[in-house]
């Protein structure tokens, strides 16, 4: 075999080589199996350096005695290699030069890094982006016969068209930039619409001051509203309608218990906040707390134990002089346990069941409980579990037959509704009266009640203070103090932390509210009221 010859074939199976190998550290850095950003550094200089071998070896084999670009200047001329929070950015480009004429090698002009900017606006794409600008290759020969070999080059070029996994974050649901989206299911419609009427007031209140404001972080706060009428049989259509149709963020002020056996699972599968709920039942009062419920109120076990010892403690009744009136359903069930639990403590351990009197939920039909009143004739008090239109069907209906009874209710029978009831049958019915509240009296002069009806006057004109409303208000409130701790990037799981972290926060209620962990209640202040014969709720000392 002559010289020549085996020059040749050496420098053919050197150029194959020289391939494989710009071929392999291309792959290498488009799969990202190289981690270490010096050794990253170091593939992406290695094209250059065999674009210099070829040009060499092509321009040995032919005896070429020109060369259009020297290609120390340009690798040195090259800008430097820049960082960025995910690592090292390549601003240069480099030239393969090959055709089937022997070609002399031609290195680019490198990249500016301000031409990668663009590229980071582009979708997100994994690996490395080979763009051909020119394959067109050419020899030509000069007058003189020299041949003069020019080449455009078939450019392998690292396009960073993906910054870093996930830089881009998915949209989170009920979230825009310009809103922040909740929900309440409640009744607005059958016997129970008032409460939700009132609960979906003060939470609009507490929204539009922040949004009058400027937002939070530039978001207008809006609710959504569901009727559900108060049947657990409607509530899952009612989540349904927020959740799919208005697109909601999380849910606020659901209104009722059986209701929410339906609404809370629903809630938890989805993984979507539970905030300040209108009932005080124990299946929202896990211990330890479920991570995406949150509530503002008293339960109604502190509300009817507080009741019980007032009864006991405060009026002299015995134990066994104490009835309950309930619903026959969740939120009854919540309420008559809480007085039973009373009693227990009271005397110590085991006593014989409370005499428990029901009527069904959505009705007025309390017949069949007034007849069992009459067969217990030692009954001094009753501790009512019901909304309002019940609750002052069977005042109505017992107050001749038994004129020293003392009624309480827990603070969901809704006090300003209930009063209205109880006057339209006679101020006799209305006096005397008691409800336990999870707010101050809003006849008082707080800082929470006075800036409370300010913001009623200012957005609902006309509307009287009323104890739903009011605690829809704090509600919102505090869901909006959670919601600016967040900051701009808004999701669940930042804004429950943000709400975890509240502590000792004052809002003028007279007992401060506090999150936390292992804390997702807020406050377990229970105040008492009772009615004058005008209706008007005074505030009593349960103690």
């Amino acid at each position: 075999m002559s010289g020549a010859r085996f020059h040749h074939i050496r420098n053919l199976l050197t150029v194959a080589f020289c391939l494989t190998i710009l071929l392999l550290s291309a792959f290498t850095i488009s799969i990202g199996y190289v981690s270490s950003p010096s050794v990253q550094a170091l593939l992406e200089h290695l094209p250059l350096t065999i674009s210099e071998t070829l040009s060499s070896i092509l321009v040995a084999d032919e005896g070429v005695v020109e060369k259009r670009t020297d290609i120390q200047s340009a690798r040195s001329a090259a800008p430097a290699y820049p960082t960025s929070p995910y690592g090292l950015v390549n601003t240069g480009s480099w030239g393969l030069r090959t055709g089937t004429d022997r070609a002399s090698s031609v290195v680019n002009d490198p990249v500016p890094a301000s031409a990668i900017s663009s590229r980071l606006s582009s979708p997100p794409q994994v690996g490395l982006r080979f763009g051909v600008e020119s394959s067109v290759l050419g020899a030509a020969t000069g007058d003189s016969g020299t041949k003069i070999v020019a080449a455009e080059s078939e450019r392998i070029e690292p396009a960073l068209t993906q910054v870093a996994p996930n830089a881009t974050k998915p949209a989170v649901r009920g979230v825009t930039e310009k809103e922040l989206r909740f929900g309440i299911a409640a009744p607005f419609s059958g016997s129970a619409k008032e409460l939700g009427r009132q609960m979906k007031i003060g939470i609009e209140i507490a929204f539009n001051l922040a949004n009058d404001l400027g937002g939070i972080n530039g978001r207008q706060v809006k609710l959504f509203s569901a009727d559900d009428g108060y049947e657990p049989s409607r509530t899952g259509e009612a989540m349904n309608q927020l959740w799919d149709t208005d697109a909601i963020f999380g849910i606020v002020g659901n209104v009722g218990t059986p209701t929410a056996a339906v609404a809370l699972p629903f809630a938890l599968d989805h993984r979507i906040l539970f905030f300040g709920a209108f009932t005080g039942a124990n299946l929202l009062r896990q211990v330890p707390p479920d991570h995406y419920v949150f509530n503002y109120r008293a339960s109604y076990a502190e509300e009817t134990e507080a009741a019980v010892r007032y009864l006991v403690r405060v009026r002299g009744l015995q134990p066994n002089e104490v009835a309950v009136f309930a619903q026959q359903d969740a939120y009854g069930d919540a309420g008559y346990e809480g007085v039973a639990k009373a009693v227990r403590a009271l005397r110590g351990g085991y006593t014989e069941p409370i005499i428990r009197l029901n009527y069904k939920r959505n009705t007025v039909d309390v017949a069949d409980a007034i007849v069992q009143l009459r067969l217990h004739k030692s009954i001094k008090a009753v501790v009512m579990i019901a909304t309002y239109r019940a609750a002052a069907n069977f005042i109505v209906k017992t107050r001749d037959r038994y004129p020293k009874m003392i009624y309480t209710n827990v603070s969901f029978v809704g006090s300003t509704a209930l009063s209205e009831e109880l006057l339209l049958q006679g101020e006799r019915f209305a006096d005397g009266v008691i409800v336990t509240q999870v707010v101050p009296a809003v006849s008082g002069y707080s800082r929470a009640v006075l800036d409370y009806k300010a913001a009623l006057a200012k957005y609902f004109p006309g509307e009287a203070a009323d104890y739903v409303s009011f605690e829809g208000y704090i509600v919102g409130k505090i869901l909006v103090e959670g919601l600016r701790r967040v900051g701009p990037q808004v999701d669940t799981e930042k804004l429950i932390d943000a709400l975890e972290s509240i502590h000792d926060l004052d809002m003028g209620l007279g007992t401060l509210l506090n999150f936390g962990p292992s804390e997702h209640q807020a406050s377990h202040k229970v105040w008492g009221t009772q009615m004058d014969k005008t209706g008007h709720f005074n505030a009593i000392d349960l103690e």
